[in-house]
């Protein structure tokens, strides 16, 4: 992995741009903030390391042997029967595409090494930008809520050691973001996850949004990889209109913790953009093979971090008796009570939502149909994370459904894209 040593601009201007920053400077400096792009700091020392699934010497896409002959581009670009440029895009056979860091034919992870067609001038080089999210609305899909692609959209990944999400695998997962706030250079910090429900409703944690307003919020639909937009279907974003969380809701202790985001414009279905089922109202739904999704707060578009891609963790779900004993054993004591808004899940050692997001889905395979999956739960808190028989506790979606419905219906909105 490629480690730069970071400099943030204000100490950049105290030192100036044209002298050496002494070796302790450094050193503290790279522990504060341990990563950057190639280009913000060119006077400084870059340093290459061996890690784990590291290539290796590779000679680059359009140089030395392959200089004129071929050139990186977006995945899409490249027909996959030819290995040739083309004009149009492909919307097929494009195999696998590694994540990992490392020294790769091209920089840019999306990117593949692809024949230059003879009848095709090559381009002048320019100084990559990063392009405004495209509008356009994608290719509309049928309208079933809880279809899942367990073998992403396009292509399939390799490299992925750190539990990442296929491509449009969990085509619900949403972002909800504060587009008031800049955080080091990101373009809209993450507050929570958040999952779709219909073309224009947010299901989420109430302990997310709750002291927020409706107009500092957008939610984005249809994220991947948070470091580029490069994918063939872009990322959808509409703003918040209106944020209902409920009446019983207890900031201190997060019972009934649930809200509701309406949005100002519904969002376009396509093939990495759908709505998840939820279940009826008191509904048990056990399974061994739930999965909890998020990015992760702290390195949501964060370069260089593997958790700029989607996470997605296996879990079973947890009898809340063997749940609520699991949790006395902890420093809640013998005497805490589990509130019947919560339901659990979890419990095997290293796997938590710890990785994910607040208010981020919980999803099980529907009983009646294992191909669709239902939103059993909402990420709450937990005891420490990935602790051995010590489950994470959810809000329990099951015990909200008649909830949910009222609200929508009195705003004339259908509950058909969540209903299975």
């Amino acid at each position: 992995m490629r480690l730069l040593v970071l400099c943030i601009s204000l100490i950049l201007g105290v030192f100036g741009q044209n002298e050496q920053i002494d070796e302790d400077t450094r050193k503290k400096i790279e522990e504060i903030f341990p990563i950057t792009n190639n280009n913000f700091a060119p006077d400084l020392e870059e340093v290459t390391e061996s890690t784990n699934g590291s290539y290796g010497a590779m000679e680059q896409c359009g140089e030395g042997s392959t200089r004129g002959l071929k050139r990186c581009v977006v995945y899409n670009k490249c027909d996959p029967k030819t290995n040739t440029i083309v004009e149009e895009d492909v919307t097929y056979g494009f195999g696998q595409i590694d994540i990992r860091f490392g020294k790769k034919e091209c920089e840019e992870p999306l990117d593949v090494c692809c024949k230059i067609n003879p009848n095709t001038p090559t381009p002048n080089p320019v100084t990559p930008v990063t392009p405004e999210p495209v509008t356009t609305p994608p290719i509309v899909k049928p309208s079933f809520c809880g279809i899942r692609n367990p073998k992403g959209i396009d292509f399939t990944i390799t490299g992925n050691f750190d539990n990442e999400a296929e491509y449009g695998e969990f085509p619900w997962m949403v972002a909800i973001l504060n587009k008031n706030y800049i955080l080091q250079g990101l373009d809209k910090p993450l507050v929570c996850g958040g999952s779709l429900i219909t073309p224009n409703v947010v299901l989420t944690g109430a302990h997310c949004v709750y002291r927020n307003k409706s107009f500092d919020l957008t939610v984005r639909a249809g994220e991947w990889d948070t470091q580029t937009t490069k994918e063939r279907l872009p990322y959808q974003e509409r703003n918040v209109n209106q944020i209902i969380v409920h009446e019983e809701f207890a900031p201190g202790i997060l019972h009934n913790d649930v809200a509701l985001l309406i949005l100002d414009e519904a969002v376009n279905k396509a093939d990495h953009i759908g709505t998840i089922c939820l279940p009826s109202q008191n509904a048990k739904i056990n399974s061994k093979n739930c999965f909890v999704t998020g990015w992760g707060q702290k390195d949501f578009g964060k370069k260089g971090k593997f958790q700029s891609i989607l996470k997605k963790i296996e879990l079973p779900t947890i009898d809340r008796r063997i749940c609520q004993d699991a949790l006395r054993t902890t420093r809640l004591t013998s005497k805490f009570s589990l509130h019947s808004s919560f339901m659990c899940a979890g419990g095997e050692e290293g796997k938590d939502a710890c990785t994910g997001d607040g208010g981020s889905p919980l999803v099980c395979p529907d009983p009646t149909n294992a191909a669709r999956y239902v939103q059993v739960g909402t990420v709450a808190w937990g005891i420490g994370c990935g602790t051995l028989n010590i489950p994470g506790v959810y809000g329990d979606v099951a015990q909200f459904r008649n909830w949910i419905d009222q609200k929508l219906q009195r705003l004339s909105i259908s509950s058909a894209p969540y209903t299975v």
